[in-house]
C-alpha cells in the first residue's frame, strides 16, 4: 500500500493545512489562563502584599531593606509580562522572557528559600508547565508566523 506525502512547494517547507477549529479556542483558553496566573500574582501576591511569603524569599535574596521595593519591581514585572502575553505581539519573545523569569525565580527561590516553599517539586512541575504552553501558544500563534 503507498502512502502519499504532501505536497512540497519549490521553497522546501512544508505549507500548513487548515487550522483545527479547537485550535483558536484553546489558545486563547491558555493564553488568559497563563495571563491570570501573572496577574494575580503580580498584584495580589506581591503589589498589594496578599501573600506575604513572597517578600520574604525576595528578602532573602536581596536582603530585608531592600525586600519591599524589589517584591513591587517584580510585581511590576509580572503585571507587563501577563499584558504583553495578552497581546500577542513577539509571542517567541514573551515566552523567553516568561522562561527567563520562571528559571531565575525558581533558581533563587530553591537556592535561598527552599524552607519558605510550600510545594518545591510542584512549583518546580507547575512552572515547566506554564513556560511549555506559552512556547506553545508562541509557536501555534499565527501571528508569530
Amino acid at each position: 500500500m503507498e502512502t502519499t506525502r504532501p505536497a512540497v512547494p519549490s521553497s522546501g517547507r512544508l505549507t500548513p493545512g487548515p487550522i483545527p477549529s479547537w485550535r483558536p479556542r484553546a489558545l486563547m483558553l491558555v493564553r488568559y489562563g497563563i495571563a491570570s496566573i501573572w496577574l494575580f500574582h503580580g498584584v495580589y501576591g506581591k503589589l498589594l502584599g496578599g501573600i506575604p511569603r513572597h517578600q520574604q524569599i525576595v528578602a532573602r535574596v536581596v536582603g530585608a531593606s531592600l525586600a519591599g521595593a524589589a517584591t513591587r519591581t517584580i510585581g511590576l514585572a509580572e503585571i507587563v509580562i501577563a499584558l504583553w502575553f495578552l497581546t500577542g505581539k513577539k509571542p517567541r519573545w514573551c515566552a523567553a522572557a516568561q522562561t527567563m523569569m520562571l528559571a531565575g525565580m525558581n533558581a533563587f527561590e530553591l537556592t535561598h528559600a527552599n524552607d519558605l516553599l510550600l510545594a518545591p517539586v510542584w512549583m518546580v512541575g507547575a512552572n515547566a508547565c506554564i513556560a511549555a504552553l506559552a512556547w506553545w501558544v508562541a509557536s501555534t500563534d499565527e501571528r508569530a508566523r
